[in-house]
């Protein structure tokens, strides 16, 4: 009797592991192609992103400055400034336009300030004596970016009980540095809407 009870006791224990974490499946994961459309909130997203990106993109190689330039402008990227209510990770932004255009070839980028402590940090290390001076990067040899592009990313939320709406506009300008004038600015408008 007191086999079948600890038997018993055993196989009811067995029967609510298995229920407990034998019935947690996994979850299905798989990849997605990264440019379908998503609109699942009126949030910023990976597609909105992707438009202003390429919208931007196209308009620049099209200004006079890119397509009569003899060769591929200098650019410099100042980071673009977050005006609406949400997070959202600019620096994606200009690294998505900078790729584009620099697979453009028709475009250079100098570095942007935050990675000048990266270069003269090898620079001071190449010229510090311990090296060959025939095949260390001198210094003084950086060329000045003739332009700066900045820019600014803003929305305007609207909302009542049937509906949510965000507006969002990503401007961008291109400064000569030498002049200090604008030479070219545009913009992209993206309105979400939400039906409650």
């Amino acid at each position: 009797m007191q086999n079948n009870d600890r038997f018993l006791k055993l196989a009811t224990l067995s029967v609510a592991s298995v229920l407990l974490f034998g019935c947690a499946s996994e979850p299905a994961v798989s990849y997605v192609d990264s440019n379908r459309v998503q609109v699942r909130s009126t949030s910023y997203g990976i597609t909105d992103l992707q438009m202003l990106a390429e919208s931007m993109t196209r308009s620049l190689l099209q200004t006079r400055i890119v397509m009569n330039s003899p060769t591929p402008p200098l650019i410099t990227v100042a980071p673009v400034k977050n005006k609406t209510d949400q997070y959202i990770d600019t620096a994606l932004i200009t690294s998505k336009i900078e790729t584009q255009l620099l697979k453009s070839g028709q475009v250079q980028f100098a570095a942007k300030a935050d990675g000048m402590t990266n270069i003269t940090g090898e620079l001071t290390r190449q010229n510090s004596g311990m090296y060959n001076k025939e095949t260390s990067t001198k210094i003084g040899n950086f060329e000045g970016a003739k332009y700066l592009l900045e820019g600014e990313i803003v929305s305007i939320p609207q909302s009542d009980k049937k509906m949510k709406e965000v507006y969002y506009n990503l401007t961008l300008r291109l400064l000569n540095t030498s002049t200090g004038v604008y030479e070219w600015q545009d913009e992209k408008e993206i309105t979400k809407q939400e039906k409650r």
